[in-house]
């Protein structure tokens, strides 16, 4: 059996305790399994008097993760302190510069300075390994790096965000509002004080665009995806779709098109038949379609145990001499992207218009929609009643939800049905518009 391998690890909040806790677990069966034993060799965090619930008496504390990141004493540099820029990017670059192996579960950080980090990885050849930084513990970086090199991949999308996937569930199960729901997330842990990082798409965004590096051979282009959130899901949105045969899921998605790569993050409709309608609460799924084969991953998306759990994969690797590209092919092989234009992104579309009731809106909403080559699936309108304590009748009725659903149509010829309709006045609030995505 070779040399321990030492780690220093960087980050003991939920997930970097976990990491220590489970190697100490698995202990004797880790190093079967890795060829050599596994030792957590030292650590630093903000705070050394706060109980983590692990036993840290055997291990050197360093006070700055730079120094930890140059210990001659360690092999492995594993950063779970978050964030985008230092420490945790000084730190990272000062690992690699030292010939350090690395492994992070930190997206914010790989999608504003991944490229730049594995071409330094790849100058010292050593490994930079992410495994946790995309869908908690489902090992989608391993499938993408290592499983599906046969394949050219033509989508990869999912529920990449369990805060989001765990609201929506509430809001369709049980009727309540966004605002509510948000509320009992944060209580339960399930979100943030400040949710915006999540309920705003930025995280799965920071997600998506390292599968779509991975998957498509691109250089990491977080500021080409359209991004948005689900602030504006309203349970009337949830209960249509119900009745549509539809649930709603924030979706990242990415895929080839004739006009190049089309990155989006947003809330969606999909078939309650499809596998990925079915991921409900704090889970996550990751969807592949490739020429040889489809595969749907489920697992959880966050947590320390299954986050720990992907974090002790790609230290397994390293300890067994398992090294590849970081993002597969070298950095200086990456394409840089063409962005596809969402204008010309192409699917069946959810509309939800809020329009007077008078004769004649409907003929003028099918009008507009003609005249841009729309071709409606379905629509649904229900009645509404005088305004409250109106008694004239010449006074306009109150506001009546009219509801379509679209066969496959462009993004901008949409946009340009319904700013005509605005334009005609029928609108009494601007419209919700979801997209529907079909396997």
């Amino acid at each position: 059996m070779q040399d321990v391998l030492k780690l220093g690890i960087a980050g003991l909040g939920t997930v970097g305790a976990s990491v220590v806790r489970l190697i100490a677990k698995r202990d004797n069966r880790l190093a079967e399994a890795a060829g050599r034993p596994i030792k957590v060799a030292a650590v630093t965090a903000r705070s050394k008097k706060k109980d983590r619930g692990v036993d840290l008496g055997a291990v050197r504390w360093v006070n700055d993760p730079i120094q930890l990141a140059t210990d001659p004493e360690i092999d492995v540099f594993v950063e779970l302190m978050g964030g985008a820029e230092d420490p945790a990017k000084a730190a990272v670059e000062a690992a690699l510069s030292a010939g350090k192996a690395v492994v992070t579960a930190n997206k914010a950080l790989l999608a504003a300075h991944g490229p730049a980090l594995a071409k330094r990885a790849e100058a010292k050849g050593v490994a930079l390994n992410f495994e946790a930084a995309v869908a908690g513990g489902i090992p989608v970086i391993k499938t993408l790096r290592e499983s599906l090199l046969g394949n050219t991949i033509e989508r990869v999308y999912g529920i990449l965000n369990g805060t989001c996937n765990y609201i929506l569930t509430r809001m369709a199960e049980e009727g309540i509002s966004f605002e509510e729901c948000l509320k009992d997330a944060q209580r339960l842990g399930y979100a943030e004080a400040d949710p915006t990082f999540d309920v705003d798409g930025f995280d799965t965004a920071h997600k998506l665009s390292l599968l779509t590096s991975l998957a498509f051979g691109t250089l990491v282009d977080t500021k080409g995806i359209s991004i948005e959130g689900i602030r504006s899901i309203k349970p009337v949105d949830l209960k249509m779709a119900d009745e549509l045969g539809y649930r709603v899921k924030l979706l990242g998605v990415a895929q080839r098109t004739h006009d190049g790569v089309e990155q989006r993050v947003h809330p969606t409709f999909v078939p309650k038949e499809e596998a990925i309608a079915q991921v409900n609460g704090v889970l996550n799924a990751v969807a592949i379609d490739a020429d040889a084969v489809d595969l749907t991953l489920v697992g959880p998306g966050a947590g320390g145990d299954a986050t720990a759990s992907a974090v002790i994969a790609d230290i397994t690797d390293i300890a067994r001499g398992h090294r590849t590209a970081p993002f597969i092919r070298p950095v200086a092989s990456l394409e840089k992207p063409t962005r596809a234009p969402l204008t010309h992104h192409e699917g069946g579309y959810y509309i939800r218009l809020e329009v007077v009731d008078k004769p004649g809106t409907a003929a003028r909403i099918a009008s507009r929609m003609a005249q841009n080559n729309i071709s409606l699936e379905s629509i649904v309108q229900r009645r509404s009643g005088p305004v409250r304590g109106g008694t004239d009748p010449s006074q306009a009725a109150a506001p009546a939800p009219v509801v379509l659903i679209t066969y496959a149509t462009t993004e901008a010829a949409v946009r340009r049905a319904l700013k005509a309709m605005e334009a005609d006045g029928i609108l009494i609030s601007s419209p919700q518009v979801i997209r529907i995505e079909r396997n």
